[in-house]
Order: structure tokens, then C-alpha cells, then sequence
């Protein structure tokens, strides 16, 4: 049994403090550390001091500011252990927490796709807490929470791993678990403990927070009006906060109108929903003059800003939820690379001669906002024949990476046509090792290409393909593609929809 951890981050302090207590650890250590920097950019400062934490062997892999459950992915799919230790980095792990881990592991039996670590969230012992520490301190009942989680690697892989349409940390755990437990998997808690700090925070957190309305609708839409109790989540007051801030909407509109009475009522509704939540919340606080502004204000503005969330929510899982409905989605996109991403230029090895193809990136960033991984997948025939190096077409793919935004994978088979391999299209090789590494079965994977050797290699491993045609197309391999796109964006959106019916 073999474990690696992985870690997202936007390059918080406490980061270094938990590599630390990693590296502190007796055996058994992971295998490795994957360190995933969600930053937006890439000329952020990068993580190297925090990487070289004493006795912890540290890979930082980017994912290009997806969100956690983009960066997850990144981490767990560069794996190849039995097991992946998802950590927060904020937390602490207590001594001997490795040890505790390995225990949780090998007690998991063959049904169990997951362990979860308990969280301590320590709180001042001389005053009552305040709200955004109750808020925190809920984390140690929360299930599933990928805080501290353990997934084995198979069971990722069977359903597709996290969902990165959730944008936050939060709820992209708890729809993990959902459909991990409904593929047939089990999930156990676990005996090892991680400590989580309560860090600072701006007194308008709780407003900030209100956004998580948005991830419950798209959960609602997913998973059906029984998810909270399904996943063990909490009611929430978006109920009472949607009648309050409905009435106060009323309120200012029948008092416009001139309908007296009806402005009077739903103005007492307004503010009697507004005390029962101010007082509710300085009532289990410190009640310090501090904590008591602090409530009275957000508590004016939480009903609105919380239903505004849950409104927007609703029309983004309206839009991005339906598809994933249709069983025949793919899981996975695989894409040649020249005149499919970036413009053909025969055995190109000079970066600076890279140039996207006309609405490429476009096409990406649909697939990322609806939580596809993408894989690249390419012959590059210059290598086997002298013409190339394998730096050089590193340094291509890292440039057409840099200007299409990141994809998952880049692979390529460096060998001859006359070698004989299975990784060169329209052989499978390429496609069932992005399949692999995505952690996607190859039926699950759309291949996107412009010539016959991408559809041929597509239905070698399984995989649907579709054609999108440019002038160095066959009309043969037109004829026999069984899905041809005009573009790669159409292609996408074929994709996303699934085969016809």
C-alpha cells in the first residue's frame, strides 16, 4: 500500500508550517508531496521556499487559479499510489499523524473508497467564540470534508474525481462523497487528528461566506432536493433569509405603490426577520462592542446577499448542470495538438513559432468551467527521425500551454512511424495513457482531432471521437469519421452533450 499527500494552495503562509509538520513525521512518509499552486497566474512568487521543507519531498504542480477542486485534481491524477491524502493548507497534522494514517489505511477494506481524519479546531478557553469561530469550529462535524481525507485511487478515478464546476472549497467534497457512496463505495472515519487554526478575518467574512448559497444550488441540481440529508449538511437559513429579504422587497414596492397596510406588514416581517438573526448570533458570541457592530451590520445584509447568491446560483446549475444528467458526457476531453490547438508547423521545435488556432482557447476555457480535464495528445515523429529533441517539444508544449491556459496532461510518442509502437496514432497507446492518467476509463474520453489517425486511434481505445476537418483532411476520413464538427468549440459542445441518442 502506497500513499501520497496532496496539497491546494494559493500560496498562504500556513503552508509552510504544515510542510513542516509533514516532514516531522515518523514513518511511513508519502511517497510524495504534491503541492498544487492554484494562483491565477503564473508570475506570482513562486512556492520553492515553501517546498524545500526539511525531510519532505515536495513536487509543485499549477493548476492556473481553477479553484480546489481543479487543483485536487492536478495533484491526484500526477499520482500513481493506491491511496491520496487530500489536505488543507491550513492545517496541522498532530505528531505521529503518518503513522495513524497508515493504520486507517490498512483497515480500510476492499469496499472502502475513503477515510476521513478527525479535525480539532481549537478556540479561546477565556470568552465565548465569535462567529467566524463557530463558523470554523464546524468543520469538525462536517462529513467528508477534504480538510483531512484519504481517497483511494481506483475509486477517483471510477468517478472522474472532484467536480470543478464547484469553484469554492466548499460543497466539491461533499458532491465527491455523494457520488463515490452512490457508485457503491463506502466512506469510514478514520483515527488520526488534524489540528485547524482559526486564522484572522475580515469582520464582512460572514457576508463573504453567503456565496456558498450559489455551490448549494448547483449540489440541489445534481443530487436532487435531498442532498443535505443525504451528505449530513446542515439546514442552513437560506429559507428564513429568502422571506426577509422578499419582504423587505415588498415592503419598498407596495410603499411606492401607495399600499399602505401591505408595506407596514411586510416591513415588520423585515425587521423582525432581521433582530431574530442579529440577536441569534451576538446572543452565542463574546458581545463584545466590536462583535456586537459587527453582527448588527451583517445581519442587515446577510438575507439579501444570501438569496442574491442562491438566485445566481440557480441560473449557473440551470446552465451547467443538465449535461451532466446525460450519461454519455464525457469525463474527459483528449486533443491533438497541431492545427487542433495550435497552428501546424512541420516539426517545430522554436517556441517562439507557436501560434493557438482561432477560437482554441475559447474552447478550453468551456471545457474548464464545466469541470472537464483535458489531456493533449500528439505524434511527434521528429524525434524518432533526428529532427527534433524531446526539450524542444517540451518547450513547444509548454508555450502552447501558456498561451491556451493550462491543461491537465501533454503527452506525446516520440517514435517513427516505421518503430512500431502502440503510442503512435492511429494506434491506442496515447489515448488509454491519457485516459490513465486523467483517471477516466477510455469509453468516457471524446477525442478531438483533424485527420483519420485521431478518429482511428480513438476507436482502438474505445473512446468517442469527433473531427474537426482543416484543409490537409482527407475527404476520405471526413466520409468515415462517425461525428465531424465544423470548429473545435462545436466540437466541444458535442462533447459536453454526449452522443446522440
Amino acid at each position: 500500500m502506497t500513499y501520497d499527500v496532496v496539497i491546494p494552495t494559493t500560496g498562504r503562509a500556513s503552508l509552510g508550517r504544515l510542510l513542516a509538520a509533514l516532514a516531522a513525521q515518523p514513518p511511513p512518509l508519502p511517497g510524495r508531496i504534491f503541492v498544487v499552486d492554484d494562483r491565477a497566474t503564473s508570475t506570482t512568487a513562486p512556492l520553492t521556499p515553501h517546498s524545500e521543507a526539511k525531510g519532505a519531498v515536495v513536487e509543485v504542480l499549477r493548476s492556473g487559479g481553477r479553484g480546489p477542486a481543479a487543483a485536487r485534481n492536478v495533484g491526484w491524477r500526477a499520482s500513481s499510489a493506491d491511496w491520496i491524502a487530500f489536505l488543507d493548507d491550513d492545517v496541522v497534522p498532530t505528531e505521529r499523524w503518518s503513522e495513524a494514517l497508515a493504520a486507517d489505511l490498512g483497515a480500510a477494506d476492499a469496499t472502502t473508497a475513503g477515510v476521513q481524519g478527525r479535525i480539532v479546531v481549537p478556540l479561546p478557553t477565556d470568552r465565548r467564540p465569535t462567529d467566524w469561530e463557530r463558523n470554523v469550529k464546524g468543520l469538525e462535524h462536517a462529513r467528508w470534508a477534504t480538510a483531512d481525507m484519504a481517497y483511494r485511487r481506483a475509486a477517483l478515478a471510477q468517478v472522474g474525481g472532484f467536480d470543478e464546476r464547484f469553484r469554492r472549497n466548499y460543497r466539491e467534497d461533499a458532491d465527491l462523497g455523494l457520488r463515490i457512496v452512490d457508485a457503491g463505495w463506502t466512506i469510514a472515519r478514520g483515527r488520526r487528528t488534524i489540528v485547524h487554526p482559526v486564522g484572522g478575518a475580515s469582520p464582512w467574512i460572514s457576508l463573504r461566506t453567503q456565496a456558498g448559497n450559489a455551490d448549494d444550488a448547483l449540489m440541489k441540481a445534481i443530487h436532487g432536493r435531498n442532498w443535505r440529508t443525504r451528505a449530513g449538511a446542515p439546514p442552513g437559513r437560506l429559507p428564513q433569509h429568502a422571506l426577509t429579504a422578499t419582504a423587505a422587497a415588498l415592503s419598498l414596492v407596495a410603499r411606492t405603490a401607495g399600499a399602505r397596510r401591505t408595506a407596514k406588514a411586510a416591513g415588520a416581517i423585515w425587521a423582525a426577520g432581521t433582530l431574530e438573526l442579529a440577536a441569534t448570533r451576538i446572543a452565542k458570541g463574546p458581545r463584545t462592542s466590536r462583535e456586537i457592530t459587527t453582527m448588527g451590520l451583517t445581519s442587515v445584509a446577510m438575507p439579501f446577499v444570501a438569496t442574491a447568491h442562491r438566485l445566481r446560483g440557480a441560473v449557473r446549475a440551470r446552465r451547467l448542470a443538465g449535461p451532466r444528467r446525460n450519461g454519455g458526457r464525457a469525463l474527459a476531453v483528449l486533443l491533438d495538438r497541431d492545427d487542433t490547438l495550435i497552428l501546424d508547423v512541420p516539426y517545430n521545435g522554436d517556441p517562439a513559432k507557436v501560434e493557438p488556432m482561432p477560437g482554441a482557447r475559447e474552447a478550453l476555457q468551456r471545457l474548464r468551467t464545466a469541470g472537464i480535464p483535458t489531456a493533449v495528445i500528439s505524434n511527434q515523429s521528429g524525434i524518432g527521425r533526428g529532427l527534433l529533441t524531446e526539450a524542444q517539444v517540451r518547450a513547444v508544449n509548454a508555450k502552447a500551454d501558456a498561451l491556451l491556459g493550462p491543461l491537465d496532461a501533454w503527452l506525446f510518442c516520440p517514435h517513427a512511424p516505421e518503430d512500431g509502437c502502440d503510442c503512435r496514432k492511429p494506434a491506442p497507446g496515447l489515448v488509454r495513457k491519457a485516459a490513465e492518467r486523467l483517471g477516466v476509463p477510455p469509453e468516457r474520453c471524446v477525442v478531438i482531432g483533424d485527420i483519420g489517425a485521431d478518429v482511428q486511434a480513438a476507436r482502438a481505445a474505445g473512446a468517442r471521437a469527433v473531427l474537426v476537418p482543416t484543409p490537409r483532411t482527407r475527404p476520405e476520413e471526413v466520409a468515415a469519421a462517425p461525428t465531424v464538427a465544423p470548429d473545435l468549440a462545436a466540437a466541444v459542445e458535442l462533447a459536453l452533450e454526449g452522443p446522440a441518442a
